[in-house]
């Protein structure tokens, strides 16, 4: 029996962890789930799983939230803030903790459970295009163990051999690791149209159902270049190691080449309950509610090279991932700010990319050595994004 903290229950992550969770109430329960402003979302999901404990991220939201709970019932401990976060991480009880918090704010309590020595189920892709070294010198550190859920990482993970070394391509007779990604709704939208594009069109993705944010950046492909620096950081690659191919249909997940020919692809339905059933049960496999592949009813099965013009933010992340570890700071924290002012219809879709690129042209390139240096170098990009987006707004 597993006991898991579910951080970011209300997102699509946190709750596909809920569904695959309650399908085997025989191997796993719920210690705490955590939350930000969906309340009510937090109260169904602690109806559905019986958590000890539900974290608040924001204080105030405590005494709406208590009458909520005490309305429907429910017996769960509230705990607020971001010390709470990490308690319910670094518990003795829990040996399992589900990364699933949008953006920054994901970084320190994931941390946490990395210096407690838990399983973690990495879906927060900031972690480590934040801090990557710093963030896999602590896994190995605490001997703690890292499973990626985001699903190209995850069908990464299942392609490589069983004994593949941290690094070590050659020995495994790797000569690539193919990336895959949809290209978002717009691959095929014409280029004068993209300064029209409204959030809810963004937002609207072919194949994938997330949250707004993970939207906006899957169609501008930032999401794939944060998923470069990410896979960097979890294989001990080089950038030149790693290939995005575009593959609108979704199905294959990422592929792994080796040195004889051959090509080891993951494929499945584009559900997340897939990754997250394989993370919560490695390395045994278990049912997560998700239908096999008819392979009859594939009409079409293909494959490109993403466009730098259309996709702009893709080859930024990926410049930032050459230049090293403030780079992929500043451009992460850049890109948090410009698309919440582009949900907010402060600036226009196209504007995002003008963002990202005069962050990461204005960023000074320090080496940062603790998390410290990190958070401050996060906060001093953020500052500076604002001061675009006020300039272009």
């Amino acid at each position: 029996m597993r006991t898991i903290t579910v951080l970011g229950a209300t997102g699509s992550i946190g709750q596909n962890t809920i569904d695959v969770i309650c399908r085997h109430p025989d191997k796993f329960r719920v210690f705490a789930i955590t939350g930000h402003t969906n309340l009510n979302a937090l109260v169904q999901l602690a109806l559905q799983c019986s958590p000890r404990y539900i974290v608040l991220s924001d204080p105030q939201a405590y005494t709406a939230f208590a009458k909520i709970l005490k309305k429907e019932n429910c017996h769960s401990e509230i705990l607020v803030g971001a010390q709470a976060l990490d308690d319910v991480c670094c518990a003795p009880e829990v040996d399992t903790v589900m990364s699933a918090i949008v953006g920054a704010a994901g970084l320190l309590p994931t941390l946490a459970a990395v210096r407690t020595g838990k399983r973690v189920l990495l879906a927060n892709k900031e972690s480590l295009v934040m801090s990557g070294e710093l963030f896999m010198n602590a896994v190995r550190e605490h001997k703690a163990e890292l499973v990626p859920i985001d699903s190209e990482h995850n069908a990464i993970f299942q392609c490589l051999p069983h004994d593949f070394e941290y690094g070590n391509l050659e020995k495994s007779g790797i000569t690539k690791i193919l990336l895959t990604g949809s290209g978002g709704p717009f691959r095929t939208l014409a280029d004068e149209s993209f300064d029209s594009i409204t959030p809810d069109q963004a937002c609207d993705h072919p194949t994938w159902t997330m949250g707004r944010k993970i939207s906006v950046d899957s169609a501008t492909m930032m999401n794939k270049g944060l998923e470069f620096i990410e896979a960097k950081w979890l294989f001990g690659l080089h950038e030149d190691d790693i290939e995005v191919v575009l593959h609108p249909q979704s199905t294959i997940h990422s592929m792994v080449q080796y040195v004889d020919g051959s090509i080891i692809a993951q494929l499945g339905n584009p559900d997340m309950r897939t990754s997250i059933a394989y993370g919560l049960s490695f390395p045994d496999r278990i049912t997560s509610g998700v239908e096999a592949v008819d392979f009859s009813s594939l009409t079409d099965f293909s494959f490109s090279k993403p466009d730098q013009n259309r996709y702009p933010n893709l080859y930024l992340a990926i410049e930032a991932c050459k230049q090293g570890q403030a780079a992929t700071t500043a451009i992460n924290a850049a890109n948090e700010v410009a698309v919440d002012a582009f949900l907010k219809g402060q600036i226009k879709f196209t504007d995002i990319a003008k963002v990202n690129q005069h962050v990461l042209q204005k960023t000074d390139f320090i080496e940062l050595t603790c998390i410290v240096q990190v958070l401050e170098h996060d906060a001093e990009a953020r500052i500076l994004a604002q001061q675009i987006v006020r300039k272009l707004n």
